[in-house]
């Protein structure tokens, strides 16, 4: 996906400037009748080889493997790059509701400009925006407007450049959602939750053999939510289903799953920052400045299918498709300006009717080994294809009114609109990409490992808007994109790496007179090392520094949101991620991050600092299990820690910086040992009830996310 100009009411791309070895420590396991325990034989760690294989990825809270980072079998000792994996156990504990929940594990990432909560919009390294097509499924980008649902088993970050293999992605780096297979033995469970907000949901995952030899098993997996917002109105209602099939033969591994979703959820682009004070407004967070009926409705389908073929002699081959389909309508009142004064606000209705986004991704892999000259290569040739068509039909526009004062708010006084914008509808964006690469991991002996790779990606893209339609965009070309790393493993266990990788990126954009604007492209250095210590911890640390030509930054134009292109952008930091286990009973998860991300080249923006980056995020997560120490239980854990984020400037002018915040959560379950063990859990989310804001719009100070106030999550599950 490009960046676009979006008509205002649709997207304001505001944050698009922001753009183990032989011997491995011993792991932790764990039973259901006693508490973890450690062994002491040495294990052979190996990345997945086929995206989305979901196998055994993490060991509790220690990253094991990888199934993107290369696409081919490497320890991730021997990957020349960092790899954050956030398990299902650290998911489980903490209660996961969000991408954005998952990923405050990981150093170095924040959120951005949300569409009013309603996309996910993840900043890496300094860069991301929503839409960027940085979150991929089992490996294959996705039109899913929220990622994380109910088929997730692991959620993992691939550090910087990643587009030698994965084609237009920005030099932070790729999100991968692996998800849930089926398996050969029967088993399942049934769940549910209630909140302290109101409502909870109710759901079930059911997986096992379908003929008796195990070679073909399916997996069904379905929930229903229905959850009060936390604001003065509003609701959220979901409903999912996801059904898989795998067939396992000798040479032969098939899988093929459809997930869909219905869903309602408000439209919310949280409250003002008076630009006088640098302040959020005086006014309880509870409150909202729009009107009831900003909602945004749809529904989301995607149908995967893998097939994996082993050739023999170390060779493998490899089919991935992607089909997927995002059919939304939203309503709003928009806050158009504020005066500091007397509290008043201008506000629009305004519509997107009839919008659908859908993507085909498709690439095949041929993997193996070969010796030459006495040394070792691990190969990979690949060829992929990747389209999407967004298409929004009706753009409804009204009148800007001045009936709302936040102080005394009074709702009603904006009625929805109906005008359909002539100007404004039938915005289209179309991408296409064709592409080919190859990989060679070269082992110059057992310590040192040569890493090399290149794709050869075609584009087309189209982009305008209009009735009659009017093309703004029309471009095609070619690029080259190398990467290349070096690995010495010190010992089995110790490692010091080092990369540059190249990033490239066409850019679109719907506006009535911007035009074509010059590809994004980027270049990105980094050193790092990695370290398995004893029990089952693993460590990360890396040093970058990235630049990004021509990037595209948003602007609001007579009442329309623009692209236009920043000049330079740089990024520099370090990252420091720790995960596994402190003791046979103690978890951790850990991470810090420094991001230096601002404008060095431009006109008008040099020296400011990129919308929504933080300086310093920072997070702490303790898990212990008590085992059987409590009575009755087969399992008790409980555990908690902190997220952090440093400021951040809330628009791409730097006119003010929303705060840094600190929030705390804590969790317990306890396992009722029987035939159908049953579990209940707590988890108590901002637990001191603090009041923080989570992103921007990135353009002006009208749109802040507010973060989610004191919650308290009951849940309970059968398992059989």
């Amino acid at each position: 996906m490009v960046n676009h100009a979006r008509a205002a009411g649709e997207q304001e791309a505001g944050s698009q400037i922001q753009q183990v070895a032989q011997a491995q420590p011993t792991q932790k396991q764990s039973t259901d009748e006693t508490a973890t325990a450690v062994t002491t034989q040495p294990v052979t760690v190996t990345a997945s080889q086929r995206s989305g294989d979901g196998g055994d990825a993490v060991d509790g809270y220690q990253p094991v493997s990888t199934s993107v980072a290369t696409r081919t079998k490497t320890p991730l000792i021997d990957v020349p790059r960092v790899v954050n994996v956030v398990g299902s156990q650290v998911i489980e504990d903490q209660d996961a509701r969000s991408l954005d929940d998952v990923l405050a594990n990981v150093s170095g990432v924040t959120q951005t400009n949300t569409l009013g909560a309603t996309q996910d919009a993840i900043i890496r390294r300094g860069f991301g925006s929503n839409r960027d097509d940085s979150i991929l499924v089992n490996g294959l980008k996705v039109a899913t407007p929220r990622s994380f649902n109910i088929t997730v088993d692991h959620v993992e970050v691939v550090k910087g450049p990643a587009s030698t293999l994965y084609g237009i992605l920005d030099p932070g780096g790729m999100i991968n959602i692996v998800t849930k297979k089926p398996q050969s033995e029967f088993g399942g469970e049934v769940n549910t939750s209630l909140t302290s907000f109101g409502g909870g949901n109710a759901g079930f995952d059911v997986t096992g053999p379908l003929v008796e030899d195990g070679s073909l098993s399916f997996r069904l997996l379905g929930d229903y939510e229905k959850t009060d917002y936390w604001r003065n109105f509003g609701e959220t209602e979901r409903q999912q289903i996801a059904p898989s099939l795998r067939w396992e033969g000798d040479e032969t591994d098939i899988t093929l799953s459809y997930f869909h979703e219905k869903y309602s959820v408000p439209f919310d682009r949280g409250t003002i920052f008076d630009l006088n004070t640098g302040k959020a407004v005086n006014v309880d967070p509870e409150i909202r400045f729009d009107e009831p009926y900003n909602v945004t409705k749809g529904k989301t389908d995607m149908v995967q299918f893998e097939v994996n073929q082993d050739l023999g002699d170390a060779w493998e081959l490899g089919f991935d498709y992607s089909f997927s389909r995002n059919k939304y309508a939203d309503n709003q009142a928009r806050v158009r300006s504020y005066n500091a004064s007397t509290g008043d606000v201008t506000r629009r209705a305004d519509a997107t009717q009839d919008s659908t986004l859908i993507k085909h991704s498709v690439r095949a892999d041929l993997t193996g080994e070969v010796e030459l000259a006495g040394l070792k290569n691990e190969l990979l040739f690949g060829t992929s294809y990747d389209y999407s068509d967004t298409l929004r039909t009706d753009m409804i526009r009204c009148s800007n009114v001045t009936n709302f004062n936040i102080y005394n708010p009074v709702y009603g006084n904006l009625d929805e609109c109906t005008n359909v914008s002539a100007s404004d509808s039938d915005q289209t964006e179309t991408l296409s990409t064709v592409s080919a690469y190859a990989r060679d991991a070269l082992h110059l002996n057992d310590q040192w490992i040569l890493v090399g790779g290149l794709r050869v990606q075609y584009y087309d893209i189209l982009a305008g808007k209009g009735r009659p339609f009017v093309t703004n965009t029309e471009r095609y070309g070619q690029e080259l994109i190398p990467n290349g790393g070096l690995v010495y493993k010190a010992t089995p266990q110790l490692s010091l790496y080092t990369n540059v990788a190249k990033t490239f990126r066409p850019q679109s954009s719907i506006g009535s007179y911007v035009g074509n604007i010059a590809p994004e492209e980027g270049i990105s250095y980094e050193v790092g090392t990695k370290y398995q210590v004893a029990n089952g911890l693993t460590t990360n640390i890396a040093l970058y520094t990235s630049e990004k030509n021509n990037v595209a930054y948003s602007e609001d134009v007579g009442g329309e949101t623009v692209v236009k292109a920043a000049g330079t952008v740089r990024s520099r930091g370090l990252e420091i991620d720790v995960a596994g286990a402190l003791t046979e009973n103690l978890d951790i998860i850990a991470s810090y991050g420094f991001t230096d991300a601002r404008v060095t080249k431009d006109p008008e923006l040099k020296g400011k600092r990129l919308a929504n980056v933080a300086r310093h995020t920072g997070s702490l997560f303790l898990a212990y299990d008590f085992g059987t120490a409590v009575p009755g239980a087969s399992n008790f854990r409980a555990g908690g820690g902190v997220r952090a984020v440093g400021e951040r400037p809330g628009t791409n002018t730097n006119t003010y910086d929303l705060p840094a915040y600190a929030v705390a959560d804590m969790f317990a379950s306890y396992t009722i040992d029987a035939s159908n063990p049953i579990t209940f859990q707590l988890n108590l989310k901002n637990i001191f009830d603090e009041v923080y804001y989570t992103s921007s719009i990135g353009t002006n100070n009208l749109g802040n996310q507010i973060g989610e106030p004191f919650q308290a999550i009951l849940s309970a599950k059968v398992e059989f």
